[in-house]
């Protein structure tokens, strides 16, 4: 069995990377392959609603860290779970939402749209990072291996934190500049 120095069995890495790798072909399949209604403007209900999950993750993120730094243990892992609960509903009425309206181009222009995709490319970029990282952080908490729980935390949550965020800055940037 794993000891608290020792990495994770070869069925929990396999599986958080089969779980991230499936969330991540997801998220291409709707945004690429399906035929959707493209160019919708205005915020969708479900677009707004994706906008208040991940802004409600941001929240738990912070309040998390806030609570491990108090070394509330409790409240940090509730924190985080609840975190994670809004990530994986946001995940699924995003995937929803681009189903129905696919890709909503960036309308704004000169440096605007230049800002717009410098925040973009690295959301996208770590939101594919942050699914394993997330897993792996939970699972190493969830199991006590605090050693490398904290090891892995301390890259997660500025990660998963850019993403939330900017994930909401997005969204206001799309539609309502």
């Amino acid at each position: 069995m794993t000891t608290e120095s020792s990495r994770e069995s070869q069925g929990v890495r396999a599986a958080i990377y089969v779980l991230s790798s499936l969330v991540v072909l997801a998220v291409g399949v709707v945004i690429y392959a399906l035929p959707a209604e493209r160019g919708a403007h205005a915020p969708t209900a479900l677009a707004s609603v994706n906008a208040l999950l991940t802004a409600a993750a941001a929240l738990c993120l912070l309040m998390g860290f806030g609570f491990v730094r108090q070394k509330n243990i409790a409240a940090h892992r509730a924190s985080m779970l609840t975190a994670f609960g809004f990530s994986a509903i946001f995940l699924v009425t995003y995937l929803l939402h681009h189903a129905q309206v696919g890709s909503v181009p960036f309308q704004g222009q000169g440096l605007v749209r230049t800002l717009y995709f410098a925040i973009l490319i690295p959301h996208i970029l770590l939101a594919a990072l942050v699914v394993p990282l997330a897993l792996f952080t939970i699972y190493r908490g969830w199991t006590n291996r605090v050693e490398l729980h904290k090891k892995v935390a301390r890259i997660t949550l500025p990660i998963w934190l850019y993403v939330s965020l900017s994930g909401v800055v997005v969204y206001l940037m799309l539609y309502h500049l």
